[in-house]
Order: C-alpha cells, then sequence, then structure tokens
C-alpha cells in the first residue's frame, strides 16, 4: 500500500526543521500537493518555506480548528506528517507544552483515523528518560521516565495512542540527534554543528563539557547523531506503508561528541582546536554519556538504505548549506541529479 500518492499531504510544523526537510523530500519525489500547518512566528524559518513547492499554507490554530467546527472540510487529504510542536527541552510552561503538544496531537490523529487518513507523527527519543541502554522501541511505555516537561508532553502522547488503541493504525518516530540544514531558527536548541561552525568562524575553537565519570574521557560523551536528510528518507518510507507503531529513528551508531566535531574543522580547512569546559552543576545528575537507537524495527520494516557515514553527512552540511548560508532547495538538488545522469 503507497500512501503518498493518494490525496494532499498535510505537513504540520512543515516550515520548522524536521517539517521543512520533509516537504523537501517530497518535492524530490515529485509531490507537491502539500498543505503546510505552521505557527510562523518572530523567528527566521519562514525562509526554509521559499524554496519549497506545496499548495497552500495555514496557521496551526485555524487548521485544528477548522478540523474541530467543519471535519469535512478536508475530504482530500490523504496523508498527516505531523511534525508540529514545541520542541524546546528548557520551555518551562506545562499547560502552552501539554495543549500544543498532546491535546493537538489527539485531534488531529481522532479525525484521521476516523477518516482512514494515514497519520505519521513525531514522538521523540527523549521519551526515554535518562536511560544509556536497551532504547528500544518494544520498551515498556509505563517504565519510562521523561526528565524534563517536552518529553513527558510527548510520552503522554504515546501512552494515549497506545490505550486507545491508536498504535496499530498510526505511527509514532522516536527521533534520536537529528541535525543538518534549516535548523538555523532553532537559537540554543540547534545542534552542535551549526553552534560548533560558528564558534570557530569567531574564535577558532569549539568549546564542549567535560566528562564527569571516569569510564568516559572529555568529549566521548556518545549520541546516535542522525543527518536530517536520513531522518527525512526514513520517514517517508514508513509514511509510505502499512508500519503502524512506534519506531525508533536514528544511524543505529554512538558516536564521540569529538567524532561529530573534528570533521567541521576539517572542512573547513582550520587547525583543531577544542577546548573542554565545565558542564553547569544542574545538568551534571541528568546528563545521559551514551544514546544509541535500535533500529530493528525500521529495518524489519523494509527500509534498507545504509544510514550516511557520519563524517560525510558533517562535511555535506558544513559545505553545501552552512558556508554558502543556503537551506534545502529542491530545485538545487534536481539539478545536481540531472548534471549527475548526463555526466
Amino acid at each position: 500500500m503507497h500512501f503518498l500518492g493518494r490525496g494532499r499531504v498535510v505537513v504540520t510544523g512543515g516550515a520548522g526543521f524536521i517539517g521543512s526537510a520533509l516537504v523537501w523530500a517530497l518535492n524530490l519525489r515529485g509531490i507537491d500537493d502539500i498543505l503546510i500547518v505552521d505557527r510562523l512566528d518572530q523567528s527566521e524559518k519562514w525562509k526554509n518555506l521559499v524554496p519549497l513547492r506545496y499548495r497552500d499554507y495555514m496557521d496551526a490554530s485555524d487548521f485544528e480548528s477548522a478540523l474541530l467546527a467543519r471535519p469535512g472540510d478536508f475530504t482530500d487529504v490523504g496523508t498527516v506528517l505531523h511534525l508540529g510542536a514545541c520542541s524546546s527541552t528548557t520551555e518551562t510552561d506545562t499547560a502552552f507544552l501539554m495543549r500544543n503538544n498532546y491535546e493537538y496531537s489527539k485531534h488531529l490523529a481522532q479525525w484521521a483515523i476516523a477518516r482512514d487518513v494515514r497519520f505519521v507523527y513525531a514522538s521523540s527519543a527523549a521519551t526515554y528518560g535518562g536511560l544509556e541502554r536497551n532504547l528500544r522501541d518494544d520498551s515498556e511505555l509505563d517504565a519510562l521516565r521523561p526528565l524534563n516537561m517536552y518529553a513527558y508532553s510527548k510520552h503522554r502522547f504515546d501512552v494515549f495512542a497506545r490505550d486507545n488503541g491508536w498504535l496499530d493504525k498510526i505511527t509514532g518516530l522516536k527521533y534520536f540527534n537529528v541535525f543538518g540544514p534549516n535548523e538555523q531558527h532553532k537559537g540554543d536548541m540547534r545542534s552542535l554543528v551549526d553552534k560548533a561552525f560558528h564558534q570557530i568562524q569567531e574564535t577558532g575553537t569549539i568549546r564542549l563539557f567535560k566528562s564527569y565519570r571516569s569510564e568516559y574521557r572529555d568529549g566521548e560523551q556518545r549520541r546516535d547523531f542522525l543527518y536530517v536528510k536520513d531522518a527525512a528518507e526514513m520517514t517517508l518510507h514508513l509514511a509510505d506503508r502499512e508500519a503502524f507503531g512506534l519506531f525508533n529513528l536514528g544511524s543505529g551508531q554512538a558516536h564521540t561528541w569529538l567524532d561529530l566535531v573534528r570533521p567541521i574543522f576539517r572542512s573547513l580547512r582550520v587547525p583543531e582546536r577544542i577546548e573542554f569546559v565545565e558542564m553547569p552543576a544542574q545538568l551534571r545528575d541528568k546528563y545521559q554519556y551514551c544514546t544509541c537507537a535500535t533500529i530493528d524495527r525500521l529495518r524489519a520494516a523494509g527500509y534498507e538504505r545504509p544510514v550516511t557515514a557520519l563524517d560525510s553527512t558533517v562535511d555535506d552540511y558544513v559545505s553545501n548549506y552552512l558556508l554558502p548560508g543556503h537551506g534545502l532547495d529542491p530545485a538545487q538538488a534536481e539539478s545536481s541529479a540531472a548534471l549527475n545522469r548526463s555526466a
């Protein structure tokens, strides 16, 4: 069963980081019958939309109100890719997070299920809390203990969907440490690659937290880093198939922070200078020293593409996006593909 060619595709959070990357990847598949739903605030995420091809845009609140008041207005929609959420791990407005990340998701999912519309939504690897081993997407949800309100709001929807039998009909994606183009509007929530690129440009140095556990040397704390282009491919692969339930989206490998930042120096052709700084005391008890996704269920769902090597993704990000100041542009990707075919 292929869903993406069946009717209009709604992408909530479509001006955001992963959302705009999904629109870019849909455009590369020749799909532009897309309704983008978002909240265009005072950030510059609107710039992510400029090169993309889509039919229409709606404010997120207007879209939700329309679904609730006139659910029959969107009969042409075949797929909803629900990426819209507040993704700040430091947000402290609990009521806002539960309204925006939890209640909103319930309304959209309920509408989609009632009309046999394909529904894929962003959960988060943050729902695993402080776990450093066995980060499995088939884990018992009631055993998870999220560490911040953002993660809790995401976790609560996973639990609600399970308790109501929805996970047999919809797909939730636990994204790990995604980085890449189109994240420039995220402020402090940008990836280390983006932050480190600007640190090097300004000071010639990257600053990393020291380790406070003897089994990890400074800079050798580990994360599962995933390039946003790979994240988009994985997402659309699952969206286009009858792959239901929760899925980890990661590389399946844990790399050190040093593995992540050293290719930045090489891409910029500057000497490697890394400084280790004290971690704020309030973070030390909550800091995870190793995260790694198990991606067995993703592979079992037929995703066979290899995950792009970390150094290659960092170089692509730095050389083709950060240095020239470009975002994801389907026209550029299509022109490059055409050039490669004619060579």
